[in-house]
């Protein structure tokens, strides 16, 4: 069966399907590290901060519905780290390791890139295969972990640390 995924902005109509993966994702994984599922008004603050600050939103689309979504945002505070940020990818149960999460991923890639980002980051709980693996097969590479730093589900977690260089001029690929 073949399957056509659309990819586009996100739009404030998109916000109940993606509230949806999110709570998902909160409710059944350790992807995200938070305990209490989120409203409505929170991912429209969300969206909000991320329209305002210039980061993409990018929804996946399958028949005309919202089955995944993915974005960039700043990895740390500070101006200093202004061109590194952080990727966030997300899908509907039912939707996942059918290659539409490397869709997702390798568009956001290519934003930051057009953004003029040098460097995407992606912390993943370390026990995540499948984030890993999706990471692996778009060109991050592993660079720490940081152990037992969060907790969910009643056991502690580890962050997987993973980056990918977006802009090489002057990469020292001996350095990572």
């Amino acid at each position: 069966m073949h399957m056509t995924v659309q990819l586009r902005p996100a739009d404030e109509t998109d916000l109940e399907a993606i509230l949806e993966i999110h709570n998902d994702a909160i409710r059944t994984s350790t992807s995200i590290w938070t305990d209490e599922p989120v409203d409505l008004v929170e991912r429209r603050a969300w969206f909000a901060e991320r329209e305002a600050a210039g980061f993409p939103v990018v929804v996946a689309v399958v028949d005309d519905v919202v089955v995944g979504y993915a974005s960039f945002g700043p990895w740390r505070p500070k101006s200093g780290y202004r061109f590194t940020v952080e990727n966030s990818v997300y899908l509907a149960a039912g939707h996942r390791g059918r290659g539409i999460g490397a869709t997702l991923l390798a568009e956001i890639v290519r934003l930051a890139q057009d953004a003029g980002m040098r460097v995407m980051v992606a912390n993943i709980e370390a026990g995540n295969a499948a984030s890993i693996r999706l990471h692996e097969r778009s060109g991050f590479t592993a660079v720490g972990t940081v152990r037992q730093v969060g907790t969910k589900f009643g056991r502690w977690l580890d962050l997987l640390i993973m980056q990918l260089p977006l802009q090489t001029d002057g990469w020292d690929a001996a350095a990572t």
